[in-house]
């Protein structure tokens, strides 16, 4: 089939409404696992283009979404010592923990910047070095080799003052515990455009075929997302599910090598909880040994304690697809942009987030 690097060129998308519309002989339920399809799917509206058998669910592909709580908390109290600087992601900054938000914490006195990528808080660091400069680091295999680099650079330079909660997760381990929910049928899986030009599409291969699943990779114009879908809905239709790349302009098979093997000389794999799926084992990224001094949980002595999700908040059951964010009964009324209580109305990757500024819907169904 002509995947999307084609189809882009031309900047057509009927064709391919119109030859998913004519393919597609069932209903097939679709998850996107990447938080920017789920947010692209929206602004560009391809739901209203797509035939009503079509279902497309949201997984749990935004980084800030499916940190859970007791991390959150952990990031809080750093931001509560006197000599710490919290450099951060502006996404991670009004995710509430148990008590408060980033935002609140920088409200009351805490030093919080924002930062656009690790390597900024490490010249943060550099320049204040009276301080010692933490930067959460959230996210998916997308940025782990950022915050590798930076404390590889961190180690060559000589600084000292800058440190990191490690709280990166990996894509596959949670795709797997996602497919072993009974209550969750799934035809096909959009694969995440970013994760896979890190991963590789072949990552997906052994998935893939152990759970008889159909996949696509694919990337984020409206021509990528259309294409993926209609690669999905060709191997549905033949019972051959595979692993289709449709971004070759971004993905190769074995990924960014030289991302993999940063990551694997600064962190090692470890048991990780997520928002939603709980604890996974191996879904976590943490410190290898010879990079420990850059551990924030141990220079400062924190302990990440458990915690309760909002109450009434639905999240973790959106991040698995099980429900949409007008089901929860927080949605569009407690629970909006302006004063979020779940992580999924306040990530602009967020599913809630996405319902709330392009669907429409600004009440609970």
């Amino acid at each position: 089939m002509k995947c999307a690097d084609e189809f882009r060129s031309r900047a057509v998308t009927a064709p391919l409404v119109e030859e998913i519309a004519r393919s597609l002989v069932r209903p097939v339920r679709i998850m996107e696992v990447c938080g920017t399809h789920t947010m692209s799917i929206f602004r560009h509206g391809i739901r209203s283009l797509l035939p009503p058998e079509i279902t497309l669910l949201s997984g749990p592909g935004c980084p800030v979404c499916v940190t859970p709580v007791d991390h959150i908390d952990a990031f809080l109290a750093a931001a509560g010592r006197d000599e710490v600087t919290i450099a951060t992601f502006g996404d991670l900054l009004r995710v509430p923990g148990s008590h408060g938000s980033l935002a609140t914490a920088r409200a009351q006195g805490a030093r919080v910047e924002i930062v656009y990528s690790p390597m900024d808080a490490l010249v943060l660091a550099r320049k204040e070095p009276e301080r010692l400069t933490l930067f959460p680091a959230i996210g998916f295999e997308t940025t782990a080799p950022t915050i590798a680099a930076t404390i590889l650079q961190a180690e060559r330079l000589g600084i000292e003052n800058f440190v990191i909660i490690a709280a990166c997760k990996t894509m596959p381990q949670a795709l797997e515990t996602l497919m072993a929910d009974p209550e969750l049928h799934i035809d096909g899986l959009l694969c995440p455009g970013h994760v896979s030009a890190i991963i590789g599409s072949d990552a997906y291969l052994p998935f893939a075929r152990r759970h008889n699943l159909a996949c696509a990779v694919a990337g984020f114009e409206p021509a990528d997302i259309l294409a993926g879908l209609l690669s999905l809905i060709r191997q549905i239709n033949a019972g051959e599910p595979r692993v289709e790349n449709c971004y070759t302009r971004a993905v190769t098979a074995q990924g960014n090598t030289t991302a993999q093997k940063l990551i694997d000389q600064v962190f090692e794999p470890a048991d990780s909880p997520w928002r939603g799926l709980g604890t996974i084992a191996q879904s976590g990224l943490t410190l290898r040994p010879q990079y420990r001094c850059f551990d924030g949980m141990i220079r400062l002595g924190l302990t990440v304690q458990p915690a309760q999700e909002p109450r009434g908040c639905r999240c973790g059951d959106i991040l698995k697809g099980r429900l949409l964010p007008t089901d929860c009964p927080l949605y569009g009324t407690a629970c909006t942009p302006l004063q979020p209580i779940g992580p999924c109305m306040v990530s602009n990757e967020g599913t809630c987030a996405a319902y709330y500024r392009y669907s429409g819907q600004k009440r609970r169904t």
